[in-house]
């Protein structure tokens, strides 16, 4: 059984998932991002094509029920009347808590935070940056064309808040929400990434 899982939220361009995936290659642990997209597939039979378009089109209102929150048997009539759209936030939340229970991991994005808000173990981590710094990244990880770079990170970000107010009601970005929120602009990857250590270290967790 696991006793420590890191979530990871991040604005788009703060380098969130590099931390994450240093982070768990420096402390052995399990790496996931978008592999959670094929897992949830294979659990509940929606394409990942499907899975990963959902997650960009979720409407800027709070519909979800809340009810299915805890909702895991995927074979039952209720599941089949869940909206499709819900079936994909339901097919992932299952997947993220049978993680957290196997092994000492790092998941990124997904609103793992909120998952796994009442599992033991979790430490919730927020990282973000300053504008032209996430601009810059932006251009040279992901080769976005400077002149769009701005554009996109706004859209993204957006996206990532509407998806996670709609599952979750609450804000997205909000520290009230997390255990720990780095600026990664003040830190760099590496700094950050020692942070997050020292911070787990001092709490007796590694």
């Amino acid at each position: 059984m696991s006793d420590l899982t890191l979530t990871i939220s991040r604005e788009y361009g703060s380098g969130g998932r590099q931390i994450g995936e240093k982070l768990a290659e420096e402390l052995g642990f399990s790496f996931y991002d978008k592999s959670i997209i094929k897992m949830a597939s294979e659990r509940s039979g929606l394409s990942p094509d499907y899975i990963e378009k959902s997650e960009e089109s979720i409407p800027n209102t709070f519909l979800f029920n809340l009810k299915h929150s805890a909702f895991t048997n995927f074979d039952s009539i209720s599941f089949y009347e869940t909206p499709t759209s819900d079936k994909m936030f339901l097919a992932q939340s299952a997947v993220i808590k049978d993680l957290a229970a196997a092994e000492r991991c790092v998941i990124v994005g997904r609103c793992a935070d909120y998952i796994l808000r009442e599992t033991e173990g979790t430490v919730r981590v927020f990282i973000h940056a300053n504008t032209e710094d996430r601009i810059k990244r932006a251009t040279q990880s992901y080769n976005l064309p400077p002149e769009n770079a701005a554009g996109a990170i706004k859209k993204i970000d957006k996206s990532r808040a509407n998806y996670y107010k709609y599952y979750t009601n609450r804000y997205w970005g909000d520290f009230k929400n997390y255990d720990l929120a780095i600026n990664t602009s003040f830190t760099d990857i590496d700094g950050a990434v020692a942070l997050i250590k020292t911070m787990l270290a001092g709490r007796g967790l590694i």
